[in-house]
């Protein structure tokens, strides 16, 4: 299993002795062949800053796939070019150099965003979730809204990102539960149902900078 041309990593640079506290940057994947991954070069989102890269800096290099399994590999550096974008390019690894973590679920985290919802062709309304995850979300809404389990909702969710940029995801999500909240209010648990796999990786770039930021915190 290997990333896709395209594709968002993210990367730490070795050793990493917690890889929940260490300073993680983000790439995407330039273009690709049998000998070389290219990827443009590593931004630290916090600082706005690019890492100052050399040949021979190992790196792990995280990815996750759209159901939600990550994947990381050890890499370092090497060749670098500055023409016509600057890349850096690592080994393409072997398979049985890859290591894979299958979660049970996707990774969720405490969230409140905004999300508008649209029930069939005439009901419309925005609330604020209370988790966000790569398999679904829950949001909090007044109880006057005709919501029930089974039902299906189209989706619109608005996304914070660390470096101050905004992105979005749209889908459909079945609703799986409903909770009744004091004193007009109930929580609507949702499964996503038809989401494309672009908009799924924002949510999941999305869950796994918000985890970083909770253990640096």
């Amino acid at each position: 299993m290997l990333p896709k041309i395209n594709q968002t990593t993210y990367m730490q640079l070795m050793p990493v002795t917690d890889p929940d506290s260490a300073t993680t940057f983000r790439s995407r994947v330039a273009d690709m062949d049998k000998e070389f991954i290219w990827l443009e070069i590593p931004l630290d989102e916090q600082s706005r800053k690019y890492h100052r890269t050399h040949v021979g800096d190992e790196f792990r290099i995280l990815f996750f796939t759209p159901e939600g399994v990550k994947y990381q590999f050890a890499a370092a550096i090497a060749e670098m070019k500055k023409e016509p974008v600057r890349l850096i390019a690592v080994p393409t690894p072997k398979t049985e150099q890859i290591e894979r973590e299958q979660r049970r679920n996707f990774l969720r985290v405490e969230a409140e965003q905004e999300i508008a919802v649209r029930i069939g062709d005439r009901v419309r309304f925005t609330a604020l979730t209370d988790d966000v995850g790569g398999g679904g979300l829950s949001f909090r809404c007044n109880r006057s809204w005709p919501l029930v389990p089974g039902m299906t909702l189209s989706c619109w969710l608005l996304l914070n990102y660390r470096n101050g940029s905004l992105g979005h995801a749209k889908f459909e999500g079945e609703v799986v539960r409903i909770v009744p909240e004091e004193p007009n209010q109930h929580t609507v648990m949702l499964r996503f149902r038809d989401i494309h796999d672009s908009d799924q990786q924002r949510i999941i770039r999305f869950c796994f900078e918000r985890q970083l930021e909770k253990h640096k915190g």
